[in-house]
This record gives C-alpha cells, sequence and structure tokens, in this order.
C-alpha cells in the first residue's frame, strides 16, 4: 500500500532523527568521541534523504494530477489484469483460462466491466496469456479489491487427459496493476518506438487486410506492449499506451521497495511476482495462500468466482502487515 509504505518511511526518518540527536549529544559533551559521532551523523544524514526522496517519489507517482483525479494508486478505480501460463504446459493453459473466468465472474457479481486488450490462445479452452482491464467505480474500486491477487499461483489436480489419475501440478502468473494515463507516468514521445503490424489470430492466419496492431516498445526499459484487438489502430494505441503506463508505474514502485529494502535490510510489502502466493488443491478441496497461511474450501464455488472472502481475509491481513512495516 502507497499510504503505508510512506507511514513506515517516515517512522523510519523519526528514528534517525533521534539518533542523529544522540550523537549530537555526544558531539557536545564527549569530546574523545566526537570523530565517530560525526561520521555516524553523516551516514544518518544519507539515509535520512534516500528515505525523503523514496517518499517524494511515491508521492508524485501516486497523488492526483491535473488530467487524472485519481489520488493514490490503491484507490484506482479500475485495474489492468495480465495472467500467463507458467509451468505445466497445456495444463497451466488450462489453469490460465480457469484464472481468467474466476477474476470476470468475480468482476460481474460486482457489476464491474470486464475489457480483454490481448490474449494467445494455445489451444481449446487453452490460454498462453490474456490482459484485461476491469473497470470498478471509486465507491468500489476494483484494483484495491484485487491488489494482493500479484504472485504465481499454483494448481495441483488430475488433468482430464491423465488416464492413470496422476496429480500434476501447474503453475500461472498473475500481475494486478492499477490503471494510470500516460500522463502520469509523465511518457515522453521521443522514449517510445511504435511500430504497426497486421493482426494475426490462431495459427498465424491474418485476421484483417490492415496494419492496424500496434507494438509500442518504451526504450529507456525496453518493456514493449502489442495489442492487436481493435480494427481500429487508433483504439489499439490507446490501450497499449494504458497497458504500458500501467507496467511502467508497477516497476517504479517495485524500485522504490528494492531501495528500501536495501536501507533496512528487510522486504517491505509482497509484491515479488517470483513468491508462490497461492495453491488451488482440487483433490484435497482447498484453496491455502501461503502468505497467510489460511486455508478455504469448496474450491469449485472459489474458482466460478466467489472470492469475495478470500480476497478479504487476504487484504486484511496484508494490509495489516504492510502498515507494521512487515
Amino acid at each position: 500500500m502507497d499510504n503505508a509504505t510512506i507511514k513506515s518511511l517516515k517512522q523510519q526518518i523519526s528514528v534517525i532523527d533521534d539518533k542523529i540527536q544522540a550523537n549530537q549529544k555526544v558531539l557536545a559533551n564527549e569530546p574523545e568521541l566526537t570523530e565517530l559521532a560525526q561520521e555516524e551523523i553523516e551516514q544518518l544524514n544519507r539515509q535520512k534523504t534516500a528515505l525523503q526522496e523514496s517518499i517524494e517519489q511515491i508521492s508524485r507517482a501516486t497523488h492526483d494530477t491535473d488530467d487524472t483525479p485519481m489520488g493514490s494508486a490503491n484507490d484506482a478505480p479500475d485495474a489492468i489484469v495480465e495472467i500467463r501460463a507458467a509451468a505445466g504446459g497445456d495444463e497451466a493453459g488450462l489453469f490460465a483460462a480457469d484464472l481468467y473466468r474466476m477474476y470476470s465472474l468475480y468482476a460481474e457479481s460486482n457489476q464491474w466491466k470486464v475489457m480483454q486488450l490481448s490474449a494467445s490462445e494455445g489451444g481449446i479452452g487453452n490460454l498462453k496469456s490474456v490482459t484485461f482491464e476491469i473497470k470498478g467505480t471509486k465507491a468500489n474500486p476494483a484494483y484495491s479489491a484485487l491488489m494482493y491477487e500479484s504472485g504465481v499461483h499454483r494448481v495441483q489436480r488430475i488433468p482430464a487427459t491423465e488416464s492413470s489419475g496422476r496429480i500434476h501440478t501447474s503453475t500461472a502468473t498473475v500481475a494486478v496493476l492499477p490503471k494510470v494515463s500516460p500522463q502520469q507516468i509523465n511518457l515522453q514521445e521521443s522514449d517510445l518506438k511504435i511500430e504497426t503490424f497486421r493482426a494475426r489470430g490462431p495459427g498465424g492466419q491474418s485476421v484483417n487486410t490492415t496494419d492496424s496492431a500496434i507494438r509500442i516498445t518504451h526504450l529507456p526499459t525496453n518493456i514493449s506492449v502489442s495489442i492487436q484487438d481493435e480494427k481500429s489502430q487508433h483504439k489499439n494505441k490507446e490501450k497499449a499506451l494504458s497497458v504500458l503506463a500501467s507496467r511502467l508505474y508497477e516497476m517504479m514502485r517495485q524500485q522504490e521497495k528494492q531501495k528500501i529494502d536495501e536501507l533496512r535490510a528487510e522486504q517491505v510489502g509482497s509484491g515479488d511476482r517470483s513468491e508462490k502466493i497461492r495453491t488451488y488443491n482440487f483433490p484435497q478441496d482447498r484453496v491455502t495462500d501461503h502468505r497467510i497461511k489460511k486455508s478455504w474450501g469448496n474450491i469449485k464455488d472459489i474458482i466460478d468466482g466467489n472470492i469475495t472472502t478470500l480476497l478479504k481475509d487476504t487484504h486484511e491481513k496484508l494490509s495489516a502487515q504492510a502498515l507494521k512495516g512487515e
């Protein structure tokens, strides 16, 4: 959480200020320790400056702009969700499709609109990847509800094609990004490489006769986004810029977390997508979130989009941890 991170940083600055005052007393009362005290004061001031810079960068990224009055990104009404099949071949692709359906049904139960931005199919019912936008409301924002879903999701089940009844383990990655505008990230035209190409369908066949598909690469970071779902080149470009802005925002947040980690030598937040965050165990009819060490039953109900309780339990626990700076 941005507000929680800023609060934690301010608490660290307060601790540093106390240490600086203690060393200043040493300078005044213990001349023989002057050199050591002065060195520590200089080191503490460097740490304080770094923490203050982190607060300023997070604040710039998450507070209002003239073009997009959305406050903290945690309050962003809309979310961009990216799901990718990982380990497990076709079964991973089927699991990715299950997760897409699960979040879509949950969105539908909240009367949120789901708009697919791009998808890559791997076969019947199998998704290599899918990117979609969930349009929430200010009163019921989608991003804050789903912000802790980012990470590696694991499934354990017997595939329909498995004749021996052997349980397979597969994974898919989920990334939940707050939808931010290109203006908030201050995307410069000179930093973008924009390419057009003809949209392709499954198997590589052309699906239209114009170069309407768009690929935008952010040259400083080499982050690339391709969108081809719309027949209009303009609409594809608009979608691609939106996804690119959200990815850059998330990258900036992760860089700030890394900087904070180096200063206090412990992890802040839980956005590392390499972590296995949750296991969906079909034989045992159980879903377990490894971050909060809690399980829920009735896995079919959860896969069918009834995840309100799961999300609420996870959000409350991880938010409390973030406020404590854990």
